[in-house]
């Protein structure tokens, strides 16, 4: 299964999406990861939580989604609300679409510690999502089955996700 995630500026949680997917998806899912407005750089404490967390960066780069008209993504998976709002290139038509919201870690303000918590935090989720990925990705049936597991899952882990951001939040406190 192929599956691109998509962020505006792709500098933090597209990335962080990407490379754990990846790993997570032991060869079975493809992620990759674009923007609609890339910055062209990788956030730094992107790579270094993600490296901390036992996650290669190797070859991760903050990119255009228009560089992606040829990989034909079976899934497009936003994670920021302002791309969910942004029409899509025609090139994703035949992709699944989903809304899966994160927290933008990287525009935590704080101490190093409440920062390094938040992109944690971020991480933990976007693994529990990946898992579930690879499950739904190894028993995928016809488009619209997959479209309604994804879409079941973009629900119940936006309720999930702030749950365990409080529970990381106390557990540094």
């Amino acid at each position: 299964m192929k599956i691109l995630f998509i962020c505006t500026h792709n500098r933090c949680r597209s990335i962080l999406s990407e490379a754990i997917t990846n790993q997570i998806g032991r060869g079975i899912i493809e992620a990759r990861s674009a923007g609609s407005q890339p910055v062209g750089e990788v956030h730094p404490l992107s790579v270094k939580y993600l490296e901390e967390s036992g996650y290669s960066a190797a070859g991760l780069q903050s990119q255009s989604w228009d560089e992606f008209e040829d990989f034909s993504a079976d899934v497009v998976i936003t994670v920021c609300d302002s791309a969910a709002g942004e029409t899509c290139p025609v090139w994703f038509g035949n992709s699944v679409k989903v809304h899966w919201g994160l927290s933008d870690p990287s525009k935590e303000s704080g101490t190093t510690e409440e920062i390094r918590t938040a992109f944690l935090s971020c991480i933990r989720i976007i693994e529990e999502r990946a898992k579930q990925l690879l499950t739904i990705a190894e028993k995928a049936g016809d488009t619209e089955a997959l479209r309604k597991a994804l879409t079941d899952l973009g629900v119940q882990h936006t309720a999930s996700a702030e749950a365990l951001s409080k529970r990381v939040n106390q557990k540094s406190i």
